[in-house]
Order: C-alpha cells, then sequence, then structure tokens
C-alpha cells in the first residue's frame, strides 16, 4: 500500500513539473520543487523519527538525492520533447528493470515470472515509444516540441536515475529513521542550486511556474517519505516495480486535463508495462 501510494505521488509530481518545465527552465523549476520538498521533510521528519541516522545512512540518502533529481530533470527535459505517456512510461519501465538487475548483483535471485517480466520490459519500451503521428490535442503552451527520439532516450536516463533513487534508499537506515530522505533531498537541493546559479537560473518565477513546482515537491516529497518506508518493510525488488508504476497517474492527468492522445500502439505498450511491473512484483 505504501508503494502504491508512494507511486500516485511520484505520478503527480511529474505532472505538476512537466507542465511548468514547458513553459519555464528545467534548472529552475527542479530547485523549487526540491526547496519545497526539503520544507515540507523538515517540518515532518524531527517529530516522527525515532532514532538518530548513522553516517552510512545518510551517505545512502545523499546517494539517493543525486540519482533521483538526475532522474527528475532528465525526466523533466523528456516531458518537454515528447508526450508525458512516453517519457513518463519508458523511464517506469527502465527504473523497474534496473532495480532488478541491481538486486540480482547485490545477491537476489528473480524467480520465473520476474524474468518473464524483464522480457516482456523490452517490447513494451517499444510500444511506448512509437512515434505519435498527430499533435496531442492540446493548448500550444503546453504542447511538446515534438523531438520523440530525445525523449525515448531521456526517459532511459531517468529510469536509471530513479532505479538509483530506489536502491539507494533500500540501504540507508531503517523505517523509525527518516533522516536518509532528509540528507538525500537536501544533496539534490545543494546539486540543483549549484547548476541553477552557474547557469543564471536562480530567480523570481512566475506565479504559475511556482504553483507548478510547489506541487511537484510536495508530492514527489511525500512520494519519496512513502517509498523509503515501504522499501524497508518489503523486498527492493518489490517495492521498487510497484511504485514504478507512478507513470499511470501521470497519463490519466495528461490525458483528462491536456487530452493528450494515446495511440492503439501505445495502449499495446502500456499493458505490457503494466504487465511487467505486475510479473515482477508478484514473483
Amino acid at each position: 500500500m505504501l508503494a502504491l501510494v508512494s507511486a500516485l505521488g511520484y505520478g503527480a509530481s511529474d505532472f505538476a513539473a512537466g507542465l511548468a518545465t514547458r513553459e519555464s527552465s528545467v534548472l529552475l523549476v527542479t530547485l523549487l520543487a526540491e526547496l519545497t520538498s526539503v520544507v515540507l521533510l523538515l517540518l515532518i521528519v524531527p517529530w516522527v523519527s525515532t532514532q538518530s541516522p548513522s553516517p552510512a545512512a545518510l551517505g545512502w540518502g545523499a546517494v539517493s538525492g543525486i540519482c533521483g533529481v538526475t532522474g527528475a530533470m532528465a525526466l523533466y527535459l523528456g516531458f518537454r520533447h515528447a508526450a508525458f505517456s512516453v517519457a513518463s512510461s519508458i523511464s517506469a519501465v527502465g527504473s523497474a528493470a534496473f532495480s532488478v538487475l541491481a538486486g540480482l548483483l547485490l545477491g537476489e535471485r528473480p524467480g520465473p515470472l520476474a524474468l518473464i517480466g524483464i522480457g516482456l520490459a523490452l517490447p513494451a519500451i517499444a510500444g511506448v515509444s512509437a512515434s505519435p503521428g498527430a499533435a496531442p490535442a492540446a493548448p500550444q503552451a503546453h504542447a511538446a516540441t515534438g523531438r520523440h527520439a530525445v525523449g525515448v532516450i531521456l526517459g532511459l536516463v531517468a529510469g536509471a536515475g530513479f532505479a538509483g533513487l530506489f536502491i539507494a534508499l533500500s540501504q540507508a537506515g531503517s523505517s523509525r529513521d527518516l533522516w536518509p530522505v532528509v540528507a538525500g533531498q537536501g544533496a539534490a537541493l545543494l546539486l540543483v542550486l549549484i547548476a541553477a546559479t552557474i547557469a543564471g537560473q536562480v530567480r523570481r518565477p512566475a506565479r504559475r511556474t511556482g504553483m507548478l513546482a510547489a506541487v511537484a515537491g510536495a508530492t514527489g516529497g511525500a512520494g519519496t517519505i512513502c517509498y523509503f518506508l515501504a522499501t524497508h518493510l518489503g523486498l527492493v525488488a518489490v517495492t521498487a516495480v510497484i511504485t514504478s508504476l507512478y507513470p499511470a497517474g501521470t497519463i490519466v492527468l495528461a490525458r483528462g486535463l491536456l487530452g493528450e492522445r494515446i495511440t492503439p500502439v501505445r495502449i499495446a505498450g502500456l499493458c505490457l508495462a503494466a504487465a511487467s511491473v505486475a510479473l515482477i512484483a508478484v514473483s
């Protein structure tokens, strides 16, 4: 249940950030989202953590934050160039598959169903990566650039980054200590702040951009807390792939609010992606 709630949080976060980055700088949007997330965590974590973190837990938390923000920026860029349903789905299948492969290296041995699920991930990526054809019925201000191949590549990069986030958080501390999550978001905020300063992107945002970025940061922060708790109550190979269902929320929001097209080929790819994630989780 916690992993599913995490998926909902990440899906909403990606949709809000994706809209914001179609109107503003990716660095600025990510900076505002990370700042919101850190403030939210600092208001919650001191009251709920029952033990002090170890240096190793904080280190793993920092690694998770760097991986997560790298994946997030790649995904936001992917949203700028391709449809929400493309970049989001590819990143999800990639994060699930990479997490399982990392589990193999850590000594986990997935069963036959998981291996079938990994096999289904390949045609799933091909399906959701299929060219969309006609442009989506969305307002021009929210339209992607149409550089579909770039969006696909960025989706894969995002998947690798999110897999790093999932794996690092599974190694950090315990469910009674949420400080590694704070360390991760703090490291991410520092990294983005440095990059935004160098790029000259630290400025006052437009009101709409600021609101969307704040929503992205709040829902993303909540998603990270839920995933951290989930992965310390279950196996990373299960919690990571269930959390990887986050594109469902993003795609539904994009379809309902933007009228973004979902072609039959993409529907087939999404079904294969869902089957892939489900088989991995069940196994």
